[in-house]
């Protein structure tokens, strides 16, 4: 073994000795989409006083955090969003009306000495007396109290700032039952001794004789200052009582608001997510089984395919996912039900650059006069690192627009389709080669050569080269093709419309399991009976129900639950999603600039390595796929959302993988034949990257489709999403990308050629 291998050994081991350590060490944080939940999203708003910016979103978050430790909920997350959006998230919650009611108030908490009431009052505040003109009047409120009796309120003399705490107690003794116990700090307890002494300087039964305390502009109390309490002494000691028949709940919810003190700012919910916990197990156990499944498969299909190659690399399969789990474990990343699917989509694609490695030795070792698998599989290797590097920078890229534009569960489908890229990578150029040089240099494999599975040019190569096809000579026929799919989906667009889904248009979306089948159509009688004419009702599952409207209180939720509950013999929440118009908007506007972004890098980045010529031929085929793609959906009736946008990315960045193998290919021919027509270079280019094609085609097939049969209903959306494109993508970059640039070179657009690698 020479030094170079005794490197990457090392290094294969301590990278597997540490991703071991952590995933037995260090668990994997769980979304609430797999755990079980509910996450809000609160946006700020400004006031004429106070700017809704970053520094005042982070005070919110504080404020916050004092509420939600107060509620009790284990492992509470609030992080900043932006510079005015706050994510929180709590697990176990499965009835987010109160903590988004507790969260949402503003507690603005204030103590008020009473002027009278607004019925008879006026001078100094007595009853009976004519009220002055307004100009004479002080700055003043009517609110009414607990009885409905309106007081006029003076300003605000002691606000939330000035209290140090509050507990709720219950008192058996007096009778007085619950109540709450109010300790004043600072400022306050001088202010509170003044305020109650000059309340005390009016007769029992005066309304001035009270003092007001309001919560967000409510009368919460307006106690009588005790007849003991002397004129200008007051209350002293800095602490007091808010008394109003209260229960246990309602005095430790107060409680809860005055010791979680007031927001810098009003916040506004504009996203609501609730996952109930059987849906979490069904996706993780679902997931496992997809993952399982389709590793299988595709460690089966490659050992048949490239023998004892295709053992070490099912082998290097697995510490692929090693790897991959203890990054995520490692960076502290939330693994979401979006990101289990990429983590299962990522070990399709990470068979992809073994696949490109050991093609490669074939060729290699064909071309050889004294071939040997140990030259041929080092040449393979050398051979195929650009286009491996090149294929994983175009996914990488549509991973990092899924993280930075996307948001929610979408954004962590990013987060492991970027690390299942980067592990992808390892596991190939370090595991794999380590394994394989220690294979092909044992004396039995070396008298045995056929065993390695490289020293064959396989039946793809062979049935391929004895036809020689060519495709390009009838390039504009492809294109006609081409642009025939492109009509038949723009109809689909035209005709039946985007069925866009919550995320992007705002609304409500909740699902059900019910006990028994329910009929959509009787459901949204049901639901038009109950004031909810408009709904969109559709089957989920086996015997599940989803019920979609564009707005959707609490009350009118609870209604549809009764419902739904009512026809089905009982109904479980399994998912409950609300999005504000706004933040609708803004998804659906960063989703096409997702798309648009996407295409542009890709092509610079093509352009980059492979000139105008190819980057726009590959561009060109990529918003092909797209279209194609998203008529499908149309035709289909299926709804386009995040995680649509999630597996169109995905589906962009294959595409680019395809043409991204192909071209490198065709700039290594073109610089060998430069006298060679374009399109006999092409051709030539086709028929030597094919048995790739199929053999990452295949495996990517049966990865998809384990997590499309074995995956949770909300992925098989998304499973179909990654077919389709698989298929037309792998149909583009032949049919479509190579076909767009024979006809650009011909016009005289590539005079230039291809440049060489490096």
């Amino acid at each position: 073994m020479n030094r170079s291998s005794r490197v990457r050994a090392s290094l294969a081991l301590a990278v597997i000795a540490v991703s071991l350590y952590i995933a037995v060490t260090v668990p994997v944080r769980l979304g609430l989409d797999l755990r079980g939940g509910t996450q809000i999203v609160l946006e700020t708003r400004s006031t004429p006083a106070v700017t809704a910016d970053a520094e005042t979103t982070d005070r919110t978050v504080e404020v916050l955090r004092g509420r939600i430790d107060a509620l009790g909920v284990a492992e509470p997350t609030l992080v900043r969003s932006g510079s005015n959006r706050i994510v929180v998230e709590l697990p176990g919650v499965q009835d987010p009306r109160k903590a988004a009611e507790v969260l949402g108030r503003t507690a603005q908490l204030t103590f008020h000495a009473v002027l009278g009431t607004a019925e008879a009052a006026g001078g100094t505040g007595g009853t009976g007396a004519s009220a002055p003109p307004d100009a004479e009047r002080p700055r003043e409120r009517v609110l009414a109290d607990e009885s409905g009796t309106r007081l006029r309120l003076a300003p605000a003399e002691l606000t939330g700032r000035h209290v140090e705490g509050a507990q709720a107690r219950f008192d058996q003794q007096s009778g007085a039952g619950w109540h709450v116990t109010v300790d004043f700090k600072g400022e306050g307890r001088a202010g509170w001794a003044r305020l109650t002494g000059e309340a005390a300087c009016h007769p029992a039964g005066d309304p001035r004789r009270r003092v007001a305390i309001t919560l967000d502009d409510t009368v919460i109390s307006s106690p009588e200052v005790d007849p003991s309490v002397a004129c200008r002494a007051g209350i002293t000691g800095g602490s007091t009582q808010i008394t109003g028949s209260f229960d246990d709940a309602e005095a430790r919810e107060l409680a809860l608001l005055v010791n979680g003190g007031a927001l810098p700012v009003p916040v506004e919910t504009v996203e609501q997510r609730t996952v109930g916990p059987t849906l979490g197990e069904r996706a993780i156990e679902a997931g496992a089984w997809a993952a399982v499944v389709g590793t299988t498969l595709t460690a089966l299909f490659i050992v048949v395919v490239y023998r004892l190659m295709g053992a070490l690399a099912a082998l290097a399969l697995v510490c692929y996912g090693l790897i991959s789990y203890a990054a995520l474990a490692a960076l502290g990343a939330t693994l979401t039900l979006p990101g289990l699917a990429g983590f299962v989509l990522a070990i399709g694609m990470a068979v992809d650059a073994n696949v490109l490695v050991f093609e490669r030795a074939r060729e290699e070792y064909a071309a050889r006069t004294r071939p040997s698998p140990r030259s041929a599989l080092t040449a393979g290797f050398r051979g195929a690192f650009s286009a491996i590097a090149d294929s994983n920078v175009t996914t990488l890229i549509a991973a990092a627009l899924l993280f930075f534009l996307a948001s929610g569960p979408v954004r962590g489908f990013g987060v492991t389709l970027g690390i299942g890229v980067l592990a992808s990578m390892v596991s190939a150029l370090v595991v794999t080669r380590v394994l394989a040089d220690l294979a092909v240099n044992r004396p039995a494999v070396r008298r045995r050569p056929r065993l390695t599975g490289i020293a064959t040019p396989g039946r793809v190569r062979e049935a391929v080269l004895r036809r020689e096809p060519r495709l390009m000579g009838r390039s504009r026929r492809w294109l006609a093709v081409s642009a025939a799919l492109l009509a038949l989906a723009g109809s689909g667009i035209a005709v039946r419309g985007l069925d866009l889904g919550v995320e992007f248009t705002g609304g409500r979306l909740i699902e059900y399991a019910t006990a028994k089948p329910v009929d959509p159509d009787r459901a949204r009688a049901a639901l038009a009976d109950a004031g909810l004419p408009r709904a969109v009702v559709q089957t989920s599952g086996e015997a599940g129900l989803s019920v979609r409207t564009e707005k959707l209180t609490d009350a009118e939720a609870h209604r549809v639950t009764e419902a739904v509950g009512g026809l089905g013999g009982g109904a479980d929440k399994l998912r409950d999603e609300m999005i504000g118009p706004s933040l609708g908007e803004e998804l659906r506007r960063n989703a096409l600039i997702a798309l648009a972004v996407a295409l542009g890098a890709q092509l610079l980045y093509l352009a980059a390595r492979f000139r105008w010529l190819f980057g726009t031929a590959a561009v060109t085929a990529l918003a092909h796929d797209v279209v194609i793609l998203v008529g499908v959906f149309a035709w289909l009736g299926k709804p386009v959302d995040g995680v649509f946008l999630a597996a169109v990315l995905t589906v962009v960045g294959y595409s680019v993988n395809d043409s991204v193998v192909l071209f490198d290919r065709i700039r290594e021919l073109r610089g060998r034949h430069r006298g060679l027509p374009l399109s006999r270079v092409v051709d030539r280019a086709v028929v030597q990257t094919l048995p790739r094609t199929v053999s990452t085609g295949m495996g990517a097939v049966l990865v998809v489709g384990a997590l499309a049969v074995l995956g949770e209903d909300a992925l098989t959306d998304f499973a179909l999403a990654l077919l389709v494109g698989l298929a037309v993508g792998t149909y583009s970059s032949v049919f479509t990308a190579a076909p767009v640039a024979v006809t650009l070179d011909r016009r005289g657009a590539g005079r230039t050629g291809v440049r060489r690698a490096g």
